[in-house]
């Protein structure tokens, strides 16, 4: 089970690109069948073998030889790993599948917020009636933390967003309220605090090395999604590590 868990995850990675490219684009997820950027070759069942294919054809077209985004094999690699690590943690018990939405959900928005910089509203509504069912089935504990959760990501960011005249774009806002709905407040607020802080973080090395440019913004939807998917995975023991701290002054 836990291959066929890798499987799915590597498939799942590869279709979830198409989603993240195709979406804010407006495009149709179904057709055309992908193909190459470069060329228009469209690709055949053994170059979309996900990672595998990048591997064997160089991360080159097999037929203009222009390079492939190495974004495709990290993207696939990373969904089949993040639910290898969805499952160590939670096991086979039914809060696992609202792990695998809450990763697929991150995994797109982190190809169109790097892409477009963009988290697409379509997306957010999808995955808005996913997690509303799940949640009816695996409710958190209190029920009502996810009503809470979600009312108070939706008025934190749109707050921030107001003070700082646009510094949070309408896509975080929905998005944080959609991970308080799935969370709750307590890991909501750590998710916020960790995705900030990743952000200053990398944000300051990129401006240092080059990476980044002043008064050019940066995507905020990665740090978003591994702060989310921290807090999501590890929030007790993040909580219990801290508390234990603060006896030790």
């Amino acid at each position: 089970m836990v291959y066929l868990l890798l499987i799915y995850g590597l498939l799942l990675g590869s279709f979830y690109n198409v989603v993240g490219l195709r979406v804010p684009l407006n495009q149709s997820i179904v057709k055309p069948r992908s193909s190459c950027p470069g060329c228009g070759h469209t690709l055949t069942a053994l170059e979309l073998i996900p990672v595998l294919s990048y591997i064997i054809q160089g991360g080159k077209c097999s037929r203009c030889r222009e390079r492939i985004s190495p974004l495709y094999p990290l993207v696939e690699a990373s969904t089949a790993i993040l639910f290898l690590i969805s499952y160590s943690i939670i096991g086979w018990e039914p809060e696992l599948l609202v792990a695998l939405t809450l990763v697929s959900l991150f995994v797109i928005i982190f190809v169109s917020d790097i892409k477009y910089m963009i988290i697409p509203d379509k997306v957010l509504l999808f995955f808005s009636g996913l997690f509303l069912l799940e949640r009816l089935f695996v409710p958190l504990d209190p029920w009502w933390d996810s009503l809470a959760g979600s009312a108070i990501g939706f008025s934190l960011l749109l707050l921030i967003a107001v003070v700082s005249k646009g510094g949070m774009g309408g896509g975080d806002i929905k998005l944080y309220a959609l991970i308080g709905f799935v969370m709750g407040v307590g890991p909501l607020l750590l998710a916020f605090f960790l995705a900030t802080l990743l952000g200053a973080v990398i944000g300051m090395i990129g401006l240092a090395a080059g990476f980044f440019q002043r008064k050019k913004p940066i995507p905020f939807g990665p740090f978003i999604a591994a702060g989310a998917l921290v807090s999501y995975f590890y929030y007790d023991s993040i909580i219990d590590w801290y508390l234990s701290l603060l006896m030790g002054f």
